[in-house]
């Protein structure tokens, strides 16, 4: 009876040994969860250094450098260097998650849905109700636009947003997204080729219509760090625009 007895515990022991932590097992497929946006670090801007770059066939892993922390993240799959400062938004918080393509378990990563170069790109936390509902599109369609007589180009803008806080200025750009009548106004996102992330685009609010991958300048007042509330919140936006002829 004894030995049977002691038989019971080893194996018992021996299975909570073979049990180890309970990892995530992840699919290295595109990031698409993200936190609840009523939730105030939902619109946190990040500005991290890339440190160690990890790509697999959908991800593409950071280990970064917020100010004394050091973490990993992941987006979709994209062109990133180390030593390279990005910006990005929210992120949600995984544990022992699993890259099944590199065999690795990260004890923790943040998922994010993008990084970029520039900190107006962040203006947008991903699964906001503009980005649901816009439409984007791609290519080097923006490279040779101008801007308007006496205008700027986005890039100057958001080089130097505190210059031009509270000013009317006049910018050219190519409609990429758009959504229009919500809180009473159209929302453009603009893209002019002129910023290192080609990616990257300002959002214009105006009561003028503009058909999508329209070539279009409008002239508005730039406004800094504006929330409307329930996660719309904008580092950098063009308020009251009016189309230009």
């Amino acid at each position: 009876m004894k030995a049977r007895l002691t038989s019971f515990f080893i194996l018992l022991f021996l299975a909570a040994c073979q049990q180890g932590p309970k990892v995530i097992e992840a699919i290295d497929s595109p990031v698409t969860a993200q936190p609840d946006l009523s939730d105030p670090s939902a619109n946190l801007l990040h500005k991290v250094v890339a440190e160690e770059v990890l790509h697999t066939s959908r991800y593409t892993y950071l280990y970064v450098t917020e100010e004394d922390q050091k973490f990993w993240i992941a987006v979709p799959r994209k062109d990133v260097e180390t030593g390279v400062t990005y910006y990005y938004r929210g992120g949600l918080k995984k544990t022992n998650f699993k890259s099944v393509e590199h065999d690795r378990v990260f004890e923790t990563l943040y998922l994010v849905s993008d990084v970029s170069r520039d900190p107006g790109m962040a203006g947008l936390p991903s699964g906001h109700p503009h980005t649901q509902a816009g439409q984007t599109i791609a290519g080097d369609e923006t490279s040779s636009i101008t801007p308007p007589p006496g205008g700027i180009t986005i890039a100057e803008l958001f080089k130097n947003p505190a210059q031009y806080d509270g000013k009317t200025v006049r910018i050219r750009g190519r409609c990429v997204k758009l959504n229009n009548m919500i809180m009473n106004r159209n929302w453009i996102h603009l893209q002019d080729g002129s910023t290192e992330d080609n990616t990257a685009d300002l959002t214009v609010t105006t009561t003028d219509m503009v058909p999508l991958n329209a070539i279009v300048a409008f002239e508005g007042r730039i406004t800094l760090n504006k929330d409307f509330g329930a996660g719309y919140k904008y580092d950098i936006i063009m308020e009251e625009a009016r189309l230009l002829q």
